[in-house]
């Protein structure tokens, strides 16, 4: 017997016990210990075995250490097929997570029980494959096949109580899974309870699955893992015998296997636990944080406040005046009340963070005592060392000044106190108690246990955690200005902005840039050019000025209901505002433009190379110290298609040379702006990915 399942007889009862902690994961030694498991008693005279996992969970789901390495006897498919087929009565008692794996092993049992606490799910499509162990051709038969369609593409964990109703459970009762599973297992042999093998039970009725595929795939926006999964549950209707529908899922599966978007997801799964993981951090301690201040209650201060008081934070909010603190408590409010309607927190919970939780100031010695302050006031240096200047005096020593700036240099605004090492960027995104990514700014002076406290309040905040050196836009702004500029010149040669939002969904981002511009505001996007355009911009760079005359004429986008779209009261999304074309127009004329045809193709192509090529200058640099750090920034703060993996991991995919081809192609006509970058130019000189960089600051 394998160490990682321990056997016990009771009675007629052969109990196997997992035990591989922390979650039970279902590597080789689990897998062997089950099958031997199953074999000795059936070899002992047992009449019926019953499979629990010790400590904190059943089995939770495949072993991750696994991942990309040669399948290794037995493997999950045919460990599953062994218990289903074992002429003993087979139970599952089940606590903590059946994931994945883990509830494909509990559906080839024959019966399960569950404590009230436990959850069930086959995520298996967030990591671009599906259930291959039987569960789309299982899950059907005891749930039914909407059921089952709900659950595999969308990959959501179900509670016991649902999970009981839907018929995945037999049973739910409270009480130590041990105990609870050896009570049931006797009570079903006393009473003469029948083997009952899901595998033989009849096939479910059918539904339109080509209907129910199309709506998938529209719903995943291209993502194939939740579609094809549909084509599996429909085996399980359709093809003629059991076994026949286990060869189909098992078909389609490696048809996932092989998949780009495969790749895709499990790297994203692993970045994403990998990216606040820094070496320079192992054994600093971050900095109490018991209390935080944000200053400035607009759209962004509200949402940074609303997302530490949900994490349990005391918050004091920090406004000019009465009235402004007023309409600041009202946004947070608002936001809690969001949370109150989805049952993430009690009418008790609201009062006590609205009324307890939360202070209102107007005067900044109500900072006085706090551990941590987040600046979220105008992007405008003038009014940030203001503020800045004005916390150095009021804060206790060790309190940590953070700003929220979007593209301001950090270092400047450190500068300005005394204290530039207790001094960070916090950059969140909007609305910061929705969106997850946070860019943990790291100024020239900042403290390490600085650095690790902010990463500490992203883990706390459920966010995230990216750290950015300074620069204009630090990762992410940074590399959108760069490709939203790229497409900006687009519009001028021939595509319209409407054209290149819908090539860009079409690839997977959730929305277009120009439909982005509306929804942040383009009076944001104002700003910014006319801030660069007062600094200098190289007179070899292309400008426009139509998006200009937008803003002029008072329209910002979705809040003034006219950008590049109207919004019109009640509808959702917008149609096209015509009089962007002419704008558009009027520009090529005056600077003598012809326009050319652009195909979607052509469009993605020169979108993602821009995008690729200042995300290669941003890790050159080190303002991303890892090819991850930028995947993960524009997958969690930009709308980049998770199932493609991010734009470095996609530019790996995709091919190197052929990408450092196309922008030498493109420079032949804009010099400037294609300026291939050199750690682009590097790799594929060498022969490299940047998935290689990845593994060696692993």
């Amino acid at each position: 017997m394998s160490e990682a399942i321990r056997y016990e007889r009771v009675g007629d009862i052969a109990v196997l016990a997992a035990d591989n902690p922390p979650v039970n994961a279902l590597g080789l030694a689990v897998r062997q210990g089950l099958q031997a498991g199953i074999e000795r008693a059936e070899s002992e005279g047992a009449k019926a075995v019953l499979i629990y996992g010790t400590g904190r969970t059943y089995f939770a789901g495949a072993d991750i250490r696994e991942f990309g390495k040669p399948p290794q006897e037995p493997g999950l498919p045919d460990l599953c097929n062994r218990i289903e087929s074992s002429p003993l009565i087979v139970v599952s008692a089940l606590h903590g997570t059946a994931l994945g794996g883990g509830l494909e092993v509990a559906l080839s049992s024959h019966y399960r029980i569950a404590v009230p606490s436990a959850k069930v799910g086959l995520p298996e499509v967030h990591l671009g494959i599906l259930p291959g162990a039987g569960g789309t051709q299982r899950l059907p038969r005891v749930a039914g096949v909407e059921a089952a369609l709900d659950m595999i593409t969308t990959g959501r964990h179900v509670g016991a109580g649902e999970a009981l109703k839907l018929g995945v459970l037999d049973r739910v009762v409270d009480g130590d899974p041990r105990d609870i599973g050896l009570a049931y297992v006797q009570e079903l042999l006393d009473s003469g309870a029948p083997r009952r093998a899901v595998g033989e039970l009849p096939a479910p009725a059918p539904v339109d699955f080509d209907s129910v595929y199309d709506a998938v795939l529209k719903k995943g926006r291209g993502q194939q893992s939740p579609a094809t999964a549909v084509r599996s549950v429909q085996a399980a209707c359709e093809a003629a015998t059991f076994q026949d529908g286990i060869i189909r899922e098992r078909e389609l599966f490696m048809d996932l296997m092989n998949s780009d978007q495969r790749l895709g997801l499990i790297h994203a799964f692993f970045s994403e636990r990998a990216v606040s993981k820094l070496p320079e951090l192992k054994g600093v301690e971050p900095r109490p944080l018991a209390s935080i201040s944000v200053i400035g209650g607009g759209t962004m201060g509200a949402g940074i406040a609303t997302a530490a008081l949900l994490a349990g934070l005391n918050v004091t909010l920090l406004e000019m005046n009465d009235a402004a603190a007023a309409a600041a408590k009202g946004r947070i409010e608002g936001n809690l009340q969001g949370a109150l309607k989805r049952g993430k927190i009690s009418q008790a919970q609201f009062d006590t963070l609205t009324n307890q939780s939360l202070t209102m100031a107007t005067d900044y010695a109500a900072l006085s005592d706090v551990d941590l302050v987040v600046e979220a006031v105008f992007e405008d240096m003038g009014v940030k060392k203001q503020v800045f200047t004005k916390l150095d005096e009021v804060c206790k020593p060790g309190a940590i000044l953070a700003s929220n700036t979007s593209y301001l240099d950090v270092d400047e605004i450190a500068a300005c106190t005394s204290r530039p090492q207790d001094v960070i960027g916090l950059h969140f995104f909007s609305p910061a108690h929705v969106m997850k990514l946070l860019e943990v700014v790291v100024a020239e002076k900042t403290a390490l246990d600085v650095v690790a406290t902010g990463f500490a309040l992203g883990k706390l905040l459920k966010k995230i955690s990216v750290r950015a050196g300074v620069c204009d836009g630090f990762i992410g702004n940074r590399i959108l200005a760069t490709y939203r500029t790229a497409a900006d010149h687009m519009v001028l040669d021939g595509a319209s902005p409407f054209q290149i939002d819908k090539a860009l969904t079409g690839f997977g981002f959730a929305m277009g840039p120009y439909a982005v511009s509306d929804l942040a505001g383009l009076d944001i996007g104002w700003a910014v050019r006319k801030r660069k355009r007062a600094e200098g911009m190289d007179p070899r760079a292309r400008d426009s000025s139509y998006a200009d005359k937008l803003c002029e004429g008072g329209n910002f986008g979705q809040k003034t209901g006219k950008g590049y779209y109207v919004y019109e009261a009640g509808k959702r999304g917008g149609t096209p505002n015509p009089e962007v074309m002419q704008l558009i127009e009027a520009e090529r004329a005056a600077k003598g433009i012809t326009p050319r045809d652009f195909s979607d193709e052509e469009i993605v192509r020169k979108y993602m190379a821009a995008m690729v090529n200042e995300a290669a200058k941003v890790v050159g640099e080190g303002i991303a110290r890892r090819p991850l750090d930028v995947d993960m920034t524009l997958l969690f703060g930009y709308g980049f298609p998770r199932y493609r993996g991010g734009p470095l991991k996609w530019a790996d995919i995709v091919g190197l040379s052929d990408l450092l081809d196309d922008i030498k192609t493109y420079a032949q006509d804009d010099a400037y702006f294609w300026q291939p970058a050199p750690l682009l130019e590097q790799l594929v000189a060498d022969g490299r990915s940047f998935d290689d960089l990845n593994k060696e600051t692993a």
